[in-house]
């Protein structure tokens, strides 16, 4: 890592990145983004948005359940009860006679309810109430290395899966009749998903991950003018998002979680209002 750190102090040579935390943050900034910007475009496409939302909020039972069954790393513990929560939420959707957004809805909540139970026994919530709105200066080098091989995995798997994704976001029918398996296919994107969504959550927050991962997607699509554009735009929309909230953090010693979101959410309103102008 000190490689790494001394090419960033040549490249950018920057008040706020004289600092070791704010190095390994920014280095955070340029892996995590592009990867929930990407899976953010097929998440819109698929009408997904709370989906999101309730991996989050699964994450505070993720970790309650760990501790009940002995498991001493929280992240293991998130990751795992995420993907089997992705997975029961996905197969509901196909199964039950309820909409999938009363589905995702009812599952959130549980999620919370239950998480919160079981991590306020004793007044303990106040040792995981950071997880609410995130650290992404606590982010370590170990982090960094992980969250560099899940860019890589999960973009190779976006890259299969795009395909018979939008074919079948686009026509489901249509897809089946062209031979791709289209369940199989949204429980492997909502798997997907929810490992990007844990790993994220400890430096985003629960309360802030639907927001990173849905809000750069959704102003590309404002401006897109095709599916590629759209990937690129909102690869591009979620790295500004997160480098110009991180920087601004610092300078005004804030939470660099909320200041990501506001960013993104200030690019989504300039992009609706083009949007509208180029229609008008």
């Amino acid at each position: 890592m000190q490689t790494v750190y001394q090419v960033m102090d040549t490249l950018l040579p920057l008040e706020a990145l004289q600092f070791t935390f704010m190095k390994n943050a920014f280095l955070a900034i340029l892996l995590l983004t592009p990867l929930l910007g990407l899976l953010g475009t097929m998440a819109v496409n698929q009408q997904m948005a709370f989906f999101s939302d309730a991996l989050g909020h699964s994450a505070l039972t993720g970790i309650g359940l760990g501790i009940i069954l002995g498991v001493g790393n929280d992240l293991v513990s998130m990751l795992v009860f995420g993907i089997i929560w992705a997975v029961l939420i996905s197969v509901v959707r196909y199964t039950a006679s309820a909409s999938a957004d009363t589905v995702i809805s009812v599952c959130s909540s549980t999620s919370v309810a239950l998480g919160l139970l079981i991590l306020s026994r004793g007044g303990g919530f106040a040792r995981y109430s950071s997880l609410l709105i995130g650290d992404i200066l606590a982010v370590t080098p170990a982090d960094i290395l992980y969250l560099l091989i899940a860019l890589i995995v999960g973009t190779g798997i976006w890259m299969v899966l795009y395909n018979g994704l939008m074919l079948t976001s686009i026509n489901s029918s249509l897809a089946r009749s062209r031979g791709v398996k289209t369940r199989l296919y949204e429980i492997s994107f909502s798997v997907l998903v929810a490992v990007a969504v844990m790993l994220a959550i400890r430096w985003v927050g629960v309360l802030l991950i639907n927001a990173l991962l849905i809000l750069p997607a959704a102003s590309a699509r404002n401006v897109a003018r095709s599916s590629r554009q759209h990937a690129v735009m909102s690869v591009l929309f979620a790295l500004v998002s997160g480098m110009a909230g991180l920087f601004s953090s610092y300078a005004w010693d804030t939470s660099a979680g909320a200041a990501i979101i506001i960013y993104a959410a200030l690019i989504y309103a300039v992009t609706l209002l083009l949007k509208r102008r180029v229609r008008g």
